[in-house]
């Protein structure tokens, strides 16, 4: 016997009521009811409202409206089900336990019953967490999260880290009964969070998908529309509830450094051909014999990273910069340890990118030596020391104030945006650039004297003179 479900509209879909019509609003199409026949209206407030099963929806439709009426009635459920619209909350023993809620328009649930005896494992892309007093299940393989209703499915849950039948589950949770457990299980298994164990472990996963970590595979479902539903791109969604962040970060130093600034319009005329920078482009890991000195790394930069204008877009404090940058919110900082520099004493510092100088941070210590350290052991060789490493830093609040969805991801994609264009620079001036696949953003916090969740590094290059020079 199949377990009995309540099937309701999503929380974002409401009636809107007026004098003259009534109105469904979905986040994909309105719906005027009005026409609808009254026992197809009565169905409709009732999934608006608390709901009530297909079978009770059907006798209420059937008996106001007739055959022809239910059939109707069978047809907007499923287009509906086909907008990602219902909901399908498992009640056991007469109590909701726990609610398939849509996360894109093409899914379809459909409940598959769990077998009493067979081993079960919770999928390694499954996980739980808390949003607005819900407790939530989502994973990454799924285009459905579930919310539960009470206690007894993170019961269930919390076990399944090792393979369980429905037997052993309910043995080991007395309160629930093996019914109540087979439901709860098929409710996973319908929604993919749930496998069958073989052996005790998990079943073997497809060459594709073995090689996805967790983080990975749910950072890409959700930094993507597609599989979830969630607001993406720029929706603004903290204006006129936090004040954004300005353009320009003013780092206060008493040691400042004015860094060299090319003449721009001289390098347009006879600065090396495009094709043969991008031609030659390259990480470079070995320098000369005499660093790089402070001529070079301010040409460098200001190529690479100076502001040439700051303006509005009305919402927001924008600037304009070499590299290009999503919605013009150029949330990267450039925070510079000098290993070795002719003419800029060893330390770490600030770029600021609007008057182009370096603000100290701090004099070279045991921590900044390590950050150079750690940068110079990601290139595979331990006792590589880097002459200048470059870190990227974003203001995290500068993307998040105005994108959902896809900010982070937007970060990213700005961070290889900046590393092209410092490899083309660099290219260019005959330089040895290399960027890093990995840095440690704690240690940065802390030389930084940053808020870890504020301000953080996203990326790190490394500079320094060329070998072949």
């Amino acid at each position: 016997m199949l377990p009995s479900f309540i099937l309701t509209f999503r929380p974002d879909i409401r009636l809107e009521e007026s004098a003259s019509n009534t109105v469904l609003q979905t986040p994909i199409v309105s719906l005027d009811i009005t026409q609808f026949s009254p026992g197809l209206q009565a169905a409709v407030r009732i999934l608006c409202a608390g709901g009530s099963t297909e079978e009770e929806l059907s006798d209420l439709v059937l008996e106001a409206d007739g055959l022809d009426g239910l059939n109707k009635f069978n047809y907007y459920l499923q287009k509906f089900r086909d907008l990602g619209t219902i909901c399908d909350t498992l009640c056991c023993d007469e109590f909701p336990m726990a609610a398939v809620v849509p996360l894109l328009p093409s899914y379809q649930f459909h409940f598959r019953k769990a077998a009493i005896d067979r081993p079960y494992l919770l999928s390694r892309f499954a996980y739980c967490r808390s949003d607005k007093n819900r407790t939530i299940w989502e994973s990454p393989l799924s285009g459905a999260q579930i919310i539960l209703s009470d206690w007894r499915g993170g019961a269930i849950a919390s076990l399944l880290s090792q393979a369980q039948t429905c037997q052993n589950l309910a043995a080991k949770i007395p309160t629930i009964s093996e019914e109540t457990v087979q439901a709860f299980l098929g409710l996973l298994l319908s929604v993919g969070m749930l496998n069958e164990a073989q052996d005790g472990e998990a079943p073997t996963e497809s060459k594709t998908l073995v090689q996805w970590e967790f983080h990975d595979l749910l950072f890409h479902t959700r930094s993507r529309t597609g599989r979830h539903g969630n607001p993406a791109g720029k929706t603004y969604r903290f204006k006129d509830k936090i004040e954004s962040l300005p353009a320009i970060k003013v780092r206060k130093s008493i040691e400042t450094i004015e860094l060299y600034k090319p003449d721009i319009d001289r390098l347009k005329s006879k600065d090396r051909p495009f094709t043969w920078v991008l031609e030659e482009r390259k990480s470079i890991r070995n320098y000369g014999d005499k660093p790089i000195d402070d001529r070079q790394l301010g040409e460098f930069l200001y190529r690479s990273a100076r502001v040439r204008n700051i303006f509005s877009n009305n919402s927001m404090e924008c600037s304009n910069r070499p590299y290009p940058s999503g919605g013009a919110c150029y949330e990267l900082e450039l925070y510079i340890a000098v290993s070795r520099c002719e003419n800029i004493p060893s330390g770490f510092y600030h770029y600021c990118p609007q008057t182009h100088r370096f603000n100290q941070v701090c004099e070279l210590n045991n921590d900044v030596e390590k950050l150079l350290k750690e940068a110079g052991g990601a290139t595979g060789n331990r006792s590589f020391v880097p002459q200048v490493l470059m870190v990227l830093a974003a203001r995290f609040p500068r993307v998040t104030w105005a994108y959902e969805s896809v900010a982070y991801a937007l970060m990213l994609k700005d961070v290889g945006a900046l590393y092209q264009t410092m490899y083309l620079v660099a290219t260019a001036m005959d330089l040895a650039p290399s960027a890093i696949g990995c840095g440690n953003a704690d240690l940065f916090a802390k030389i930084a004297g940053t808020d870890y969740f504020a301000e953080s590094s996203v990326g790190e290059f490394i500079l320094g003179s060329n070998y072949s020079s």
